[in-house]
């Protein structure tokens, strides 16, 4: 079989869950078309750095990530006698996941982060940049076993791919996103009232932190964002590894409510005022200006 065939017969693949995940996301608050398709694009382009990545390893194999973390392969833990997990997986998927959502931030800081406007663009963004991402992971995952298996292995991969894993993406992001459009849109009262009402770890974790007072909760909360971010999706990549798929309907579930938390949280928010619109509440990184309470406008 011509091998376009195989590269068009993935791309149109692809396509199927891209087109149906935009659509439930974003039917009743689109953005506009040229951002959301550019945000869209780049997010796409992301996987391609971590290609060259892997590519470098064969002339730079100490870089490689599941090499770093083979030594620890005999290193056991154990979460019930059901669950043993090998140190080396965790590791080597908690720097997938730093690698991954790491490109999906840095996508939407290069294409939106002047165009952030509020909470919502924040999420959306994000959200956007994630299904780019994904679009780009499935022809990759569909042409190779079409190429390995042929066509008529795609279809348990391709409900996977579509349903499942597609998803993650989106809900990982989802969740940075909320912490993002946090870090940048929270007035001093939510500031102050999610400052004293921190969990023991987040205490931990700012006292970790070393940064100018100026910006101790912006970054604070980016990074609060991140580690969530990652640690649900190396978790999600353990389960795949473990073969533990049972855990993975109740594991997106779980995540399905934590996002819808966070959502409902953002819309007491935004009802009480006590998120800012079309301003930051930190100095912008290109012009350096505050936010002033006179430019403020109400959602």
């Amino acid at each position: 079989m011509p091998q376009i065939i195989q590269i068009v017969g993935s791309i149109i693949l692809a396509c199927v869950p891209a087109v149906i995940w935009g659509h439930i996301f974003f039917r009743k608050n689109p953005e506009k078309r040229s951002l959301t398709a550019l945000t869209f694009c780049v997010g796409a382009l992301a996987v391609f750095p971590i290609l060259m990545y892997k590519f470098m390893w064969q002339f730079f194999p100490w870089i490689n990530a599941f090499k770093l973390a083979s030594s620890f392969q005999n290193d056991i833990i154990g979460f019930s006698n059901l669950i043993i997990l090998p140190l080396s997986v965790i590791i080597t998927f908690l720097i997938v996941g730093v690698i991954e959502e790491l490109m999906k931030m840095i996508s939407v800081k290069i294409v939106d982060d002047d165009e952030i406007k509020h909470i919502d663009d924040s999420i959306e963004f994000f959200i956007l940049a994630a299904l780019g991402f994904a679009f780009t992971e499935n022809i990759l995952y569909f042409y190779n076993i079409w190429i390995a298996q042929g066509p008529q292995n795609l279809f348990l991969p391709f409900v996977f791919r579509s349903s499942f894993s597609t998803f993650a993406h989106l809900l990982f992001s989802g969740i940075l996103g909320y912490y993002y459009g946090i870090a940048h849109f929270a007035k001093p009262i939510l500031q102050e009232e999610i400052q004293n009402n921190r969990k023991h770890w987040t205490i931990w974790l700012h006292k970790v932190l070393s940064v100018r007072k100026s910006k101790l909760f912006y970054q604070e909360k980016i990074f609060e964002g991140l580690l969530l971010s990652i640690g649900l999706h190396a978790l999600f990549n353990i389960f795949l590894e473990m073969n533990l798929t049972f855990m993975i309907v109740p594991f997106l579930v779980g995540g399905y409510m934590t996002i819808n938390y966070l959502f409902n949280k953002k819309e007491s928010h935004k009802s009480y005022g006590k998120l800012l619109v079309c301003c930051r509440n930190h100095p912008h990184p290109k012009t350096g200006v505050y936010f002033k309470n006179s430019s403020i406008s109400e959602a």
